[in-house]
């Protein structure tokens, strides 16, 4: 529940982003499940003098979604919970959100293809959830090189220490675009070496 408080320290938390970096940078804030239409609603009110590129959230019910977009100027963005064309559709169908995020890794990619190429023809942009490793950087920059209709590619900065040692080529990330990759296939690959020296472990092991 968004109470009067969190409500505050949202808005608190959001222009303070804005004053510090001005009105021509974007930003967006992912709600992810963590609240139901109502409050989605008075967070996304709350937030539209800052012309967020879009609030993020999730939700199983398309109308529901549907329910928050029509309550508000702000920009919404989902789908990064939807695995494959049958459970994008309705959403689309509907018009629930503004934009739409593909998870290319849980999809696979000639599925995420699909999924982006069934959001054009609705005329929707799309925009790869990607907070994994380089490799799926590559993956999903390779998704949008062959898309007409992506609006921005997600990644994650924070990353573990080796992140860099364990694929042989990096992401090439200058004034904020991705030069898209020109080796053969994604454009770079896993050191096999440095992955067997560093074995996931249950913590506290």
């Amino acid at each position: 529940m968004a109470s009067k408080a969190l409500l505050t320290h949202i808005e608190t938390l959001i222009e303070t982003f804005r004053d510090a970096v001005g009105p021509e940078v974007d930003l967006c804030l992912d709600l992810n499940f963590n609240f139901k239409p109502e409050s989605c609603k008075r967070i996304a009110q709350r937030l539209e003098p800052y012309d967020l590129l879009w609030l993020e959230m999730d939700m199983y019910d398309p109308a529901a979604l549907r329910e928050v977009k029509e309550s508000t100027s702000t920009r919404i963005c989902s789908g990064e919970n939807l695995i494959y064309m049958r459970e994008f559709l309705p959403y689309f169908q509907c018009r629930a959100a503004d934009v739409f995020m593909i998870d290319v890794p849980w999809n696979g990619f000639s599925q995420a293809k699909k999924v982006g190429d069934l959001a054009q023809v609705f005329e929707f942009n799309v925009s790869p959830h990607n907070y994994y490793s380089h490799l799926a950087t590559f993956i999903s920059a390779s998704l949008c090189g062959v898309l007409p209709n992506v609006r921005i590619m997600e990644t994650d900065i924070d990353a573990l220490p080796i992140k860099d040692q364990l694929v042989t080529v990096v992401p090439e990330i200058v004034n904020g675009y991705m030069t898209l990759p020109s080796d053969p296939g994604w454009g770079t690959t896993i050191v096999d070496e440095v992955a067997r020296a560093h074995p996931w472990r249950p913590r506290g092991r």
